[in-house]
């Protein structure tokens, strides 16, 4: 019995590894930020405004006084990449372990905790759809998601089988000014900054 090399797998390899080649070319020679999804490369042109990147810090200070002192609430670099899956994302936090995090190259998604977004104004679909897809196809258990535009966020876990591949199937929604859940930890929403109307 002879069987044939899977081409269809070789070409979706080789595609991503070039979209993966030209995005870690590209790092600060371009503005905004890029990632590899299921279909092709995402650019958010934008830089990120101040309530963006505010909230950021205040999710990771709160996220942070709750867990203990192996587990960080990560910002920036490396990205997190599952390369059977052809995907290279960079939240905008990463709870995960810092013996986790003493690797070459990208972090492994299978090990983060929880990713967390907050919604660029750009591109608010990337957050709310694509990256809703492609993390759980990924195996990070809890993606948390806050929208400065609306004040408004959710938590996704439950990761499990649709005939679309795997999905969230747990959702809770919140409001700022709710404690919201994440993993294991709990913290406060209250004072978070908004987008300017």
């Amino acid at each position: 019995m002879t069987i044939a090399p899977d081409n269809a797998q070789d070409s979706a390899s080789s595609r991503y590894r070039a979209m993966r080649s030209f995005v870690q070319s590209t790092d600060d020679s371009l503005p905004g930020k890029f990632e590899v999804t299921k279909e092709g490369i995402v650019h958010d042109m934008m830089a990120p405004v101040g309530p963006h990147e505010l909230t950021a810090v205040h999710l990771r200070r709160r996220l942070e006084k709750t867990m203990p002192e192996e587990i960080v609430a990560h910002t920036g670099e490396p990205d997190v990449e599952n390369e059977p899956e052809g995907i290279m994302r960079r939240p905008d936090l990463m709870v995960i372990a810092l013996q986790d995090m003493e690797v070459p190259g990208s972090f492994d998604p299978r090990t983060l905790f929880a990713a967390v977004e907050i919604v660029s104004r750009s591109n608010p679909d990337n957050d709310w759809v694509a990256k809703m897809r492609d993390y759980p196809l990924m195996g990070i258990p809890v993606y948390a998601v806050f929208d400065p535009r609306t004040g408004t966020g959710a938590v996704l876990t439950d990761i499990h089988p649709t005939p679309d591949g795997p999905r969230y199937a747990t959702r809770k929604d919140f409001v700022y000014g709710e404690d919201v859940t994440i993993g294991e930890w709990t913290i406060a929403t209250d004072g978070l900054p908004r987008y300017a109307e």
